[in-house]
């Protein structure tokens, strides 16, 4: 049954990046930046707070879970690139807003 959800996981997900004008790293990009604002939208928590970032850490192994029940065997340079793609701009965002609080409106007496 797991495989059968994953392989309709993945034709969706290959339908997905089709639909992109530029290499599936960038629709990792997208993903894990929707994900991490709809995180603080739902957990109702500041863009700042780590805990935003345990979504899209989760869903990202989810998704190369998916990948590796339907490839058969981890690709281990794919999985590496994809997780970094997925993670690199919400990782930044909250660790830029949470030491530089004049970024989000904060105090500027740290600048």
């Amino acid at each position: 049954m797991l495989d059968t959800f994953a392989v309709q996981y993945h034709q969706v997900i290959n339908d997905i990046v089709a639909l992109c004008p530029a290499p599936d790293k960038f629709a990792h990009t997208y993903a894990g930046l929707i994900i991490w604002l709809l995180s603080g939208i739902f957990m109702r928590r500041p863009l700042w707070s780590f805990l935003t970032l345990v979504p899209p850490v989760v869903l990202e192994v989810a998704n190369e879970y998916m990948d590796r029940i339907v490839s058969g065997s981890w690709n281990w340079p794919d999985t590496r690139g994809d997780a970094a793609a997925t993670w690199f701009w919400p990782l930044i965002l909250v660790l830029a807003m949470r030491y530089m609080p004049w970024l989000r409106g904060g105090s500027r007496s740290r600048r």
